[in-house]
């Protein structure tokens, strides 16, 4: 291999995507706008759920059982209705998703010590925000019941009584239970995917159509120094990238970043060879860049997006997709930003996931280099 034509390869490809200022918009602008818009955009927290009140019974209780959502961060009562069709209708138009009513005999039954049910009206239409305001509601609820039984008892006589089973939770990696520092470090996988594989798809396809693909093949430059020339610059704009969107995690949205440096730019590297790799096969295979590109999204992406554990847990997949999800190099390095980012972690934990991600570099690399012939079909 001659590295004075690995360099003229290289330096060919800097200046054409320097010329191509849709390719640096995407350079300069992608990791800045999707880690704003996943940062400010994208949360998985659910808070304020607005809930209407229908207190059929009007008393001192029932309002008391009412504060208690009052003062839960978690709901927040829109509007007191006094009619079951007024629930309907705000369930129906998107007003309410949760509405409580309360029984007309609420104060009555609680004197006599009986069990009480009150009424949660839920928008089931999205069935996991469903769960949720269940447990939510439950949990409200059950404080409130606790308080009953306590004052009841201390009617009856008895005093300092205790609840016989209580929860100290500590919350480890994520104290503040924030989806944005959950969200955050899985957008630099979606981030190097795109890059990566976007714009090196776009590498030997761009040859075709400008039709400088027959003086390339005439140079004395070898495969391996071509795949290598061609690669070498979009990996330095790659590893840029990922700096950029670790430091806007970190400065901007207060990420913590637990692990070594070293272990986040090594994984990294490989990531983005695997990514670079599959993007200049793709452009082999294409020969075209619109067709490339489409191709590039698809294979990247979406795999990232949907199989890597970025939002969606994969434990809760079923089995087929999870055995579908180890055969996606973005599985592994978000397991790995997770565990670098939160946990701090270091390589003899993530030791499987790296070696993963280099078994995954060394074949999409060979596969780039035997795929490119030194011929016109």
């Amino acid at each position: 291999m001659r590295w004075g034509r690995l360099w003229a390869i290289a330096r060919k490809e800097i200046i054409q995507v320097v010329r191509d200022w849709r390719s640096l918009v995407i350079i300069a602008l992608m990791p800045i706008v999707m880690t704003l818009l996943y940062g400010y955009g994208v949360t998985l927290d659910i808070k304020h759920i607005p809930m209407y009140a229908f207190d059929r019974e009007g008393s001192q209780r029932s309002q008391d059982l009412l504060k208690g959502f009052q003062a839960s961060e978690y709901f927040r009562i829109v509007k007191v209705v006094h009619d079951y069709r007024e629930v309907v209708r705000g369930i129906d138009s998107g007003r309410c998703r949760f509405a409580l009513v309360i029984p007309h005999d609420f104060s009555k039954r609680l004197a006599e010590g009986t069990t009480v049910g009150v009424q949660a009206v839920i928008d089931a239409s999205d069935d996991n925000t469903a769960n949720i305001v269940i447990g939510y509601c439950e949990s409200v609820v059950s404080r409130y019941s606790q308080q009953v039984q306590i004052e009841w008892l201390e009617r009856q006589g008895i005093t300092n009584v205790d609840p016989p089973l209580s929860v100290d939770a500590r919350t480890w990696f994520n104290e503040d239970l924030e989806s944005r520092a959950f969200i955050l470090p899985g957008v630099i996988a979606l981030v190097m995917a795109v890059i990566g594989t976007f714009l090196t798809a776009l590498t030997i396809a761009r040859e075709w159509e400008r039709g400088t693909m027959e003086q390339l093949v005439s140079t004395p430059v070898r495969p391996l120094e071509l795949v290598l020339g061609k690669l070498i610059p979009y990996f330095g704009i790659g590893m840029a990238a990922t700096a950029m969107c670790a430091g806007l995690s970190t400065v901007w949205f207060q990420v913590p970043l637990r692990g070594h440096l070293t272990t986040l730019f090594g994984a990294s590297a490989l990531f983005l060879s695997v990514v670079l790799a599959l993007g200049f096969w793709i452009s082999v295979l294409a020969r075209s860049q619109l067709v490339a590109s489409q191709v590039a999204m698809v294979t990247t992406f979406m795999p990232a997006f949907l199989f890597s554990g970025f939002i969606f847990p994969l434990d809760q997949m079923p089995l087929q997709i999870r055995i579908v999800s180890y055969f996606v190099p973005a599985r592994y390095y978000n397991t790995i930003l997770k565990g670098v980012f939160l946990k701090g972690v270091g390589i003899v934990e993530l030791r499987f996931n790296l070696l993963a991600l280099a078994g995954f570099a060394f074949l999409t690399a060979g596969i780039a280099v035997l795929s490119f012939r030194k011929r016109i079909d």
